[in-house]
């Protein structure tokens, strides 16, 4: 609602400008090619990479220090800030990132985005750059006609640069034939009124665009033309830092708790930061002309300066706020708590990650998890057992001994907590396999069959409780010992599913796992003869004989279905595939691809 309000004007603006002026035209077209150059990069890299950027975040993001380096190399490589924000968000999410790591690798991702303004002024404007980008943009379009991703996303990685170096290419022309017909930087204004109303205009422009990499390859080409007087260059690349707090909030509007903590961290990040360039402005401006000297740029060279000044208001930004992390982080873990009970919703997926192939696997392994839990909490209350009891060291066979009164409605928790659940997971699943490779579906396939099972076991729990009610108040000592062993039977596989969660690779329970699928597979035709002898020697009626038939039946494809669904979730975790890779090895693969 908000952008609607923003762009209604723009685009009314936009319209008369481009109309009456064939240089701001000009100046529009560049901006908006290189905007696609940005889209096709952040796309190329998400398919060329095979999901290696995501392995290597994962992997070198355990320490704030190594976050904030890890999202800078990432950010300057991809030139994408919003692919790592999106891939950092996921793994917060999944619970696979602490929020202080996540925050690290956003203020890095800060630190790289400037690696764009070093590629406009240092090669944008000195050489004719757009006889580059045709050859790129030729071999780019070629490149996607083949079948492989790989080669899919080199492609677009190369459409990606062609587009970024036509747009600058464009953006410089029209600057340079605006001079001609009207100067600008008679508009300079000097003194800390000119900084602020600059700062303004700067964000004004990012919120616009919604692109800072495309706000200050903008200000680069303005000031190398001679558009806009250096000190207000600097001014306007501060309102570009700020600007970008607005598309972040915008952006985390429809995201998870984390995602919206992340845009609070990135807001008071970016505030600061902008706070303390606008103070100490002037001395800032004599650091990077000094500073100038020692990396070789020419005194004339403003384009090269400006870059130098954005990249140093980022590194102080970060080097400022790093002591005060841990005081961040506690102030925002304690917003965005929802504090009622969001039973029946998911957790962990979200839209923003779905992209993302091992981000978007990640969130799903995790959300089968939750409706297992789900699923395995109604299935211990219907077996009129103490949940706390069941997940105990307590021995089983007293553990069953109890017997709760308070019948549980199966369909009314199944409607409210785990239909739209098991919903939104398989339709998350469909919309993430439309980015994924032919390995990656496959994985997310064995999610879907496993969230099938789980589920399937509602339907069985069902039929099952109205007989454990029946009879486990029965009289008769020998058909309730029959059900005991029915609950007792299910509530030890579930109790070993959870020590195996807890506990990957322990033996005893891998073990017992095993023993588990293999009694599964007797437990009927043992039943059978079980309830054979019963009748035989009249210690049951017909009626109690037939409700144990099928109860006997329900009981073997749920602790079917347990089995299944625990070798998939933390047993032979289809994750792990992606995780046994080197961190060497995913990094050969992200740079040999």
């Amino acid at each position: 609602m908000v952008r609607k309000f923003i762009f209604l004007p723009v685009f009314l603006l936009l319209g008369y400008s481009i109309t009456f002026s064939n240089d701001f035209a000009t100046i529009a077209t560049g901006i908006a090619i290189f905007m696609v150059g940005m889209i096709f990069m952040e796309d190329g890299f998400k398919m060329f990479t095979g999901g290696a950027l995501e392995k290597i975040l994962k992997k070198t993001t355990n320490t704030l220090p190594k976050s904030i380096f890890s999202g800078f190399i990432a950010t300057a490589i991809v030139q994408s800030s919003s692919l790592i924000s999106v891939i950092t968000i996921s793994f917060l999410s999944a619970e696979l990132l602490a929020l202080s790591n996540g925050i690290g690798i956003v203020f890095g991702a800060n630190i790289g985005t400037t690696a764009t303004a070093w590629i406009v002024s240092a090669f944008g404007l000195k050489i004719k750059i757009s006889n580059y980008a045709m050859p790129m943009i030729i071999f780019g379009v070629l490149f996607l006609f083949f079948k492989k991703n790989t080669t899919k996303g080199f492609g677009n990685i190369l459409l990606g640069l062609g587009f970024i170096f036509l747009g600058i290419s464009y953006m410089k022309d029209g600057f340079e034939n605006l001079k001609s017909g009207i100067d600008l930087a008679r508009f300079a204004m000097d003194g800390y009124l000119g900084v602020a109303i600059y700062v303004i205009i700067g964000a004004a422009m990012t919120i616009i665009i919604q692109s800072s990499s495309a706000t200050i390859a903008l200000i680069i080409t303005a000031v190398a033309s001679g558009q806009v007087e250096y000190i207000n260059s600097l001014s306007l690349a501060i309102g570009a830092n700020v600007g970008t707090t607005v598309t972040a909030i915008l952006g985390s509007l429809a995201s998870n708790a984390n995602g919206k903590r992340l845009a609070v961290a990135h807001f008071i990040f970016k505030t600061l930061m902008a706070f303390f360039a606008i103070v100490f402005i002037y001395l800032l401006k004599d650091l990077v002309d000094f500073a100038s000297n020692f990396v070789g740029i020419a005194e004339h060279d403003i384009a090269m300066k400006l870059s130098l000044f954005h990249t140093i208001i980022n590194i102080l930004g970060v080097a400022l706020i790093i002591p005060f992390t841990a005081r961040l982080v506690k102030f925002l873990e304690t917003l965005f708590i929802f504090k009622g009970e969001r039973r029946g919703r998911p957790r962990y997926l979200d839209l923003e990650v779905i992209k993302i192939p091992l981000a978007a696997l990640i969130a799903i392994h995790k959300e089968t998890e939750h409706l297992y839990d789900s699923v395995s909490h109604l299935m211990v209350q219907s077996l009129r057992l103490h949940r706390h009891e069941v997940w105990s060291d307590e021995e089983m066979k007293t553990v069953v001994r109890t017997f709760k009164n308070e019948a549980i409605d199966v369909d009314q928790v199944y409607i409210e907590r785990i239909k739209s659940l098991y919903s939104e997971i398989l339709d998350f699943i469909v919309q993430a396999e439309k980015y994924m490779n032919k390995e990656y579906r496959s994985v997310g396939y064995k999610y879907k069959i496993t969230c099938r099972s789980i589920v399937e076991m509602v339907k069985e729990i069902r039929e099952l409780q109205k007989n454990i009610a029946i009879y486990m108040n029965s009289e008769n000592k020998y058909i309730k010992k029959e059900y005991n062993l029915i609950r007792r039977n299910i509530a030890d596989i579930i109790r070993n599913n959870d020590f195996l969660r807890k506990n990957p690779g322990d033996q005893s329970a891998i073990s017992n796992l095993e023993s588990a699928r293999t009694k599964v597979k007797k437990f009927e035709k043992l039943e059978m003869r079980r309830l054979s002898i019963l009748l035989r020697k009249e210690m049951i009626n017909n009626t109690m004989a037939t409700s144990l038939m099928n109860d006997s039946v329900f009981t073997g494809i749920i602790s079917e279905n347990l089995v299944d669904s625990a070798t998939t979730l933390w047993l032979e975790d289809p994750m792990k595939r992606f995780d046994d890779k080197s961190i060497s090895d995913s990094f050969k693969e992200f740079v040999k691809s």
